[in-house]
């Protein structure tokens, strides 16, 4: 137990230092003796350590060069991806992927949601767009984050495909901080609030299709806003 902890400590140390761009890929990272020597470990842990990383094909050992640092979409870790997502030096690169992923899956949620939401749960959407406007009028960005998260959570439930929640479920804390940043700008709230009743009305009206391109325009409208007011910037 005690090795295996060492060997966590060396790799996750290893890793934070990927993810601040001290070894950015293509890279070579440190060897054996170098870590071994930083950590105060011996080399059977460092290697362990090393293992790790490539088995989650963060690392590749070429025999003969050394190991270097494979490109993020090679990484085979959702937890190594995530942390890279939220504390990398490429946060403009992972938001607009992150957008991109939640269109793939939202928009589908959304559809599926059309012929199986309550009737409780479409006022509980309404419910979530008046805490977003009110948020909105006194410019409280934790609020207004906290309902539009619970907006998109209860139709992504609502779809009643359990693999749909799994997959999201890990990708709270990164939402939640991207919600954060792009909903400090106002005009990224009113566009947010106009959307959210669109789908609500979408999703109340039970039109799978309808749902389904409410929900799209507003991942591309959500795009738009992050590329032109938060991204550009000055």
């Amino acid at each position: 137990m005690a090795r295996k902890s060492l060997v966590g400590v060396v790799a996750d140390e290893l890793l934070d230092r990927i993810i601040a761009g001290e070894f950015p890929a293509g890279s070579s990272v440190p060897g054996e003796l170098e870590l071994s020597a930083r950590h105060e470990v011996s080399r059977m842990t460092v290697r362990e350590a090393m293992k790790t990383l490539e088995a989650q094909r963060i690392l590749s050992v070429e025999r003969g060069r050394g190991t270097f640092v494979n490109p993020l979409n090679r990484w085979a870790s959702l937890e190594a991806v995530l942390r890279a997502a939220s504390e990398g030096q490429n946060e403009a690169a992972a938001s607009v992927q992150l957008i991109e992923l939640r269109r793939m899956l939202e928009t589908g949620a959304c559809e599926l949601a059309a012929a199986r939401i309550s009737d409780a749960d479409i006022q509980a959407l309404f419910g979530h767009v008046a805490a977003m406007r009110a948020a909105h009028e006194v410019n409280d960005v934790a609020a207004f984050v906290e309902a539009d998260l619970a907006f998109h959570d209860l139709i992504l439930l609502a779809s009643e495909n359990v693999f749909v929640a799994v997959l999201f479920a890990p990708l709270h804390r990164v939402l939640e901080k991207r919600r954060a940043e792009t909903s400090a700008v106002p005009t990224i709230q009113e566009h947010a609030i106009g959307h959210h009743q669109n789908i609500a009305e979408a999703l109340e009206s039970r039109d799978p299709s309808r749902s389904r391109e409410a929900m799209d325009l507003h991942m591309q409208q959500t795009l738009d806003d992050l590329k032109n007011l938060v991204l550009e910037a000055p």
